[in-house]
């Protein structure tokens, strides 16, 4: 008897231990509960407007969690953005640009494939400089001159303005700029630099297909040396510095120079300063358009997402909360259809991207 009733505990104690196991594995593959909150991440230059609607969105609803808004840069914030859905990922991506198609790859991998492109608004890829600067005028092919890693194929070795351009003064080129995973960075690259390269050396157009590593050697690749300062998704920091700084150049978007008007100035290219009025009718050369992408799978689940995308829509008109903040605003058009894409929850097409 004691040896059985023995067995039979021992038997009860596994069968215990069974179930538990079971029961824990089975909360294992349960779906996480959603977030409290909203989370965005990405580009720096969208990120004050982000901000903004956040604030209102709270305000207007004073029960809602604030949303937690990150400047990781626009390729981090793809990054993050593309790894999953679920609470533990991100559910919108400001963007300083389009989402590439590698990254739209790496979403769709990772399961996230209901996603909406809607654009927000203008900026540009500002050049400045310090009230006391030098007072710069450049080109496209001077900033790619001054830039590229192997202007025209070659080493860059200019450490003087006046080595790419005799016309300009006999100073250091000193750039403070941000990283590489920057859609102002890209859109700077885009924008800029590769029309300079393409129109100073017509051949390099085959290598795109020919040999891609050699074209982005010579056409987009930004020089590693002390003419081109990392500072980071922190463009106020850029600002500081051009204040002790008088003779750099910093790169940044059009926000961060109305802001700081009072010390700083747009530095023309081909004959452009960058201006409300140049960047949205398209003349200055940096001009680009500004995105947020949203994941469909997260709308419902995480509280207060249709009031957010709806309070981006109340705001991005010209006079409004947003312009005030310095973004430029889209052409009504664009306009229409971003909030179209809003109401109607329209997936983005990924057709045209590159």
């Amino acid at each position: 008897m004691t040896v059985n009733a023995h067995g039979n505990w021992n038997r009860m104690t596994r069968r215990i231990a069974s179930v538990l196991a079971l029961g824990l594995a089975l909360t294992a593959c349960e779906p996480q509960t959603s977030r409290d909150h909203i989370r965005v991440v990405g580009s720096s230059t969208v990120y004050p407007f982000t901000t903004a609607v956040a604030e209102m969105l709270v305000n207007a609803n004073p029960d809602l969690r604030a949303p937690l808004v990150e400047s990781t840069g626009t390729g981090a914030g793809a990054a993050l953005f593309c790894a999953g859905v679920g609470p533990q990922h991100p559910d919108i991506l400001d963007a300083s640009r389009r989402l590439k198609k590698s990254e739209y790859a790496s979403c769709v991998a990772h399961g996230v494939k209901d996603i909406m492109e809607v654009q927000v608004g203008v900026d540009g890829v500002a050049l400045a400089e310090s009230n006391n600067g030098p007072k710069l005028k450049l080109s496209k092919r001077d900033v790619y001159m001054a830039l590229s890693a192997n202007p025209l194929g070659k080493p860059n070795k200019a450490r003087m303005w006046n080595e790419i351009n005799p016309a300009l003064p006999a100073i250091p080129i000193q750039f403070f700029g941000p990283p590489a995973t920057s859609g102002t960075r890209d859109a700077l690259v885009e924008l800029i630099m590769v029309p300079a390269c393409e129109a100073a050396m017509p051949e390099v157009k085959k290598l795109k297909d020919s040999d891609k590593d050699r074209y982005e050697d010579i056409c987009t690749r930004i020089r590693e040396d002390a003419a081109y300062v990392d500072k980071g998704e922190n463009d106020n920091l850029i600002v500081q510095n051009l204040s002790t700084n008088p003779n750099a150049v910093g790169i940044f978007g059009y926000s961060y120079l109305e802001e700081n008007k009072s010390r700083l100035h747009g530095v023309p290219i081909d004959g452009i300063v960058p201006t409300y009025d140049s960047i949205a009718d398209g003349s200055y050369p940096g001009a680009r358009p500004l995105f947020i992408y949203v994941k469909k799978a997260h709308i419902k689940p995480v509280p207060g997402m249709n009031d957010f995308l709806a309070a981006y829509a109340k705001s991005w008109d010209p006079g409004g909360p947003l312009t005030r903040r310095g973004m430029i605003a889209a052409p009504a058009t664009v306009r229409a259809e971003s909030a179209a894409e809003i109401k109607d929850q329209t997936p983005m097409n990924p057709a045209g991207l590159h």
